[in-house]
């Protein structure tokens, strides 16, 4: 997250997802395939994912920060965040949500596919005010009050496996309330949180790569990534 259209100049959005987390030296994955009691572990087809699609929604939530605190508010600007949107956002998120699919990671690989597209949209958003061209307000808003309903519905199952992630999507979910608000109340004071809330989905998903990377690379924790925030009920 961060996913989104632009409007009236300025960011109008970003978000995505994560599926999987590092815990000390090993990752935790909301979703996997269940293995036949007895059956033999298969090797994923592919490595762990998930930082590919971390780092691309970093990478693209810095590139939108400019327009998002009001200093780059250019033709060039629009289309610059544009290339790094559709190439980082949209591209090392569709790759980390099918590769996600390979390895059998249902909750990942649909949500770094779907948001992958959304970035998408986000390049040819500010392709369009580059060149002049505004997006519809009223489909903007619509489809961001259907991405909060997904994501607070997400917010409380990503507690189950970690309260770093858990705070990751309750950013999004501010994130998403803020745009909201500002849509239907046309107030330009929702702009600061909205910025504030990019800059720490960016810092929170750097933090998540970087403990599965490093963390798997030390072979110890060295980002910390705290354990659930639920706890869930007996089967």
């Amino acid at each position: 997250m961060c996913v989104a259209g632009f409007a009236g100049g300025a960011a109008r959005g970003w978000h995505d997802n994560v599926a999987r987390i590092s815990t000390a030296s090993g990752s935790v994955s909301p979703m996997e395939a269940p293995q036949s009691p007895g059956a033999p572990a298969s090797a994923p087809p592919f490595a762990e994912p998930t930082p590919l699609g971390l780092l691309g929604l970093a990478v693209g939530c810095a590139a939108l920060l400019p327009i998002a605190f009001g200093q780059a508010l250019t033709p060039a600007a629009f289309r610059t965040a544009a290339m790094y949107c559709l190439l980082f956002g949209g591209g090392c998120q569709f790759l980390a949500g099918v590769m996600a699919l390979a390895n059998k990671n249902l909750l990942g690989g649909t949500l770094f596919t779907t948001f992958a597209f959304n970035w998408v949209i986000n390049y040819l958003t500010l392709k369009g005010l580059s060149e002049g061209v505004v997006p519809d307000s009223h489909v903007v808003l619509a489809v961001d009050v259907c991405f909060l309903v997904i994501f607070v519905v997400l917010t409380f199952a990503f507690g189950f496996f970690s309260k770093l992630l858990f705070a990751f999507l309750l950013d999004i979910d501010v994130l998403f309330a803020c745009r909201i608000a500002r849509e239907v109340t046309h107030a330009p004071a929702f702009a600061l949180p909205i910025a504030l809330a990019t800059v720490a989905l960016m810092g929170i998903a750097l933090w998540l790569a970087f403990a599965i990377l490093v963390n798997s690379a030390a072979g110890r924790t060295v980002f910390v990534v705290p354990g659930p925030l639920f706890k869930p009920g007996p089967a």
